[in-house]
């Protein structure tokens, strides 16, 4: 028995060899760049410059001509999810989408062949306050808990304009013929809805607060009934929680804007904010950032305003910006949407960069752990052919905490055996159904 559980530790103790990454030309973002190599040892960069020593029995991965830069994060996805609204109420800020994680959603395995390291899966916009959201790392092949991002702070969805709204969808109740449209239906309601709950929120923080005095006081008091609408809002309230709010027009930006100085917090993020540039002053001031789209426009009426120069305009003004796929599709080039900024703008290769990995870190509060290369940060990092602003660069590798769960060789090695084995089941399914199925022979 001693010896089985001696065993068993030597196994679980035992790291994996570090992974140096040499001659490679190396986007650091935050420092620069370099013709070098980068180490890896248990899931964490060691050293990163011109010359590394490669340690003994370390594996060496040769990247001379190729570009290595940091993972890319997509601050607003709604990938790797079963389901994305609580539609049916306007504030559903007690849902949560790690309670509906899908880590078998192929979404995630085609976000890493596009470089994508790190992922926000947002709570949809059909609600004022919507749900909760989850940080997650794409290590594809995990089980949902697996994919979660620890230590990530807390973030809770917001939405203004069309979406919330809602006008004209009634509200689906079992055994009524015709239910009313569910309130609000007017961007003046979608503030009052915001309103009325923060208000709530702080009476609520308050009751708790008057009992936790009352027991350090030595008094007899019954705790208030838990609410669990009402915690996410208090934990935005005392700066637990981040806020990520939904919304296009200027003069909804500058509503919700005044909304958070009236209730005291701050809002971490704008989403989509693409007539940003046009209060940009202002939501610096605020220190507020913004999560931009670089040339979708006109496919709703409060995207008609928008301009392909927005995150140059908005970066220039101040305001830390980053971009957003909001599409499983869009997800997987985020480096040539990156590319169009230098095109629209005028920004520098880092600056450009920094809009698809340590702006969006910082959005999400993770900036501490990935978004650029350095030393002591995870291991999160993209191997591309070329430059990735390139219009041609494809992605070779992609490794997570160390390691490679994307290999571009290896996949297209295996499309083979993947395709015989797939032909190979359905040909035993289908003689399967052949045995099983009854005679069609007509009776005599």
């Amino acid at each position: 028995m001693i010896r089985l559980c001696m065993s068993l530790i030597a196994i679980t103790t035992l790291a994996a060899p570090p992974i140096v990454i040499r001659n490679a030309n190396v986007l650091t973002v935050t420092k620069g760049r370099f013709q070098g190599s980068i180490l890896v040892r248990d899931g964490k960069i060691i050293e990163a410059g011109p010359k590394v020593m490669i340690p003994e029995g370390a594996r060496v991965i040769d990247a001379d001509g190729q570009y290595v830069m940091p993972g890319i994060i997509d601050p607003h996805s709604h990938i790797a999810s079963e389901s994305t609204n609580e539609g049916s109420i306007s504030v559903s800020s007690m849902v949560s989408m790690e309670d509906v994680l899908d880590p078998e959603d192929i979404a995630i395995y085609r976000a890493l062949a596009g470089g994508v390291t790190t992922v926000a899966v947002m709570h949809g916009s059909a609600n004022a306050i919507g749900g909760q959201c989850s940080v997650i790392k794409l290590r594809w092949g995990r089980d949902a808990q697996g994919l979660l991002f620890d230590g990530a702070p807390p973030i809770l969805k917001f939405a203004m304009g069309e979406n919330p709204k809602r006008r004209g969808t009634p509200t689906q109740i079992p055994g009524v013929p015709s239910a009313a449209p569910r309130y609000p239906a007017t961007r003046m309601g979608v503030i009052d809805v915001m309103r009325q709950a923060f208000l709530e929120a702080a009476a609520y923080r308050d009751s708790w607060r008057q009992y936790e005095a009352k027991r350090q006081r030595g008094e007899a008091a019954l705790p208030p009934r838990r609410d669990l609408k009402l915690e996410p809002l208090v934990e935005l309230l005392e700066g637990r929680r981040l806020a990520h709010v939904h919304c296009y027009r200027a003069d909804e930006i500058l509503a919700v804007l005044r909304l958070a100085q009236e209730f005291k917090f701050k809002i971490a993020v704008l989403i989509h904010v693409l007539e940003g540039y046009k209060v940009a002053r202002e939501i610096a001031e605020a220190g507020t950032g913004a999560s931009t789209f670089t040339d979708w426009w006109a496919y709703k009426v409060e995207a008609y305003d928008a301009i392909p120069y927005n995150a140059a305009l908005m970066l220039r003004k101040g305001v830390l910006v980053s971009l957003n796929s909001d599409s499983a599709e869009l997800m997987r080039h985020l480096n040539q949407e990156a590319a169009k900024a230098v095109k629209y703008g005028g920004l520098s290769e880092d600056e450009a960069l920094a809009l698809i990995t340590i702006n969006a870190a910082k959005q999400l509060g993770i900036e501490r752990r990935v978004g650029s290369i350095e030393p002591g940060k995870d291991a999160d990092l993209v191997v591309f052919d070329k430059h990735p602003l390139s219009n041609y660069a494809k992605v070779l590798r992609v490794m997570i905490d160390g390691e490679f769960y994307f290999d571009r060789d290896r996949d297209m090695s295996r499309r083979a055996e993947l395709e015989a084995r797939k032909k190979a089941l359905l040909d035993r399914a289908r003689e399967r159904e052949k045995r099983q199925a009854p005679s069609r022979r007509r009776p005599s």
